[in-house]
């Protein structure tokens, strides 16, 4: 099975993504994360003006298989939350790279996501 990857996104081994535009970030899981999970019912995300840090969880998506928790890619301070997605937890599968991305950071030191897979670093991970 093929998964989206789209060229524009860095990513986390554990199948998060980011999109970096100067100092802002938007992160979600990927395609490959949200059909692994299987039909999402709940999503936990942290409140704005949280300090997040690179590597560590910020939130949890539970399935009809699984909690997993979500991990930040890059450092920053929430600025948005996808407030649909408390309604709406079907987003992450039906669009995780357009509505249903999860939250939108201040980036702390862009810097960071030279530390983070390629998309075809991805897409090797996930054959």
């Amino acid at each position: 099975m093929s998964f989206d990857v789209p060229d524009d996104l860095r990513y986390l081994e554990s199948h998060e993504w980011v999109r970096v535009a100067g100092d802002t970030a938007k992160v979600g899981i990927t395609a490959f994360a949200q059909d692994e999970l299987g039909d999402v019912v709940f999503v936990e995300l942290p409140e704005e003006g949280a300090e997040l840090t690179a590597g560590e969880d910020f939130g949890v998506v539970e399935s009809i298989k699984a909690v997993s928790d979500v991990y930040a890619p890059v450092s920053g301070t929430v600025t948005a939350v996808n407030d649909r997605l408390r309604d709406e937890p079907e987003l992450l599968n039906e669009d995780p790279f357009g509505d249903g991305w999860m939250l939108k950071l201040e980036v702390d030191d862009e810097s960071e996501t030279d530390d983070l897979l390629s998309p075809d670093a991805y897409r090797d991970q996930i054959e």
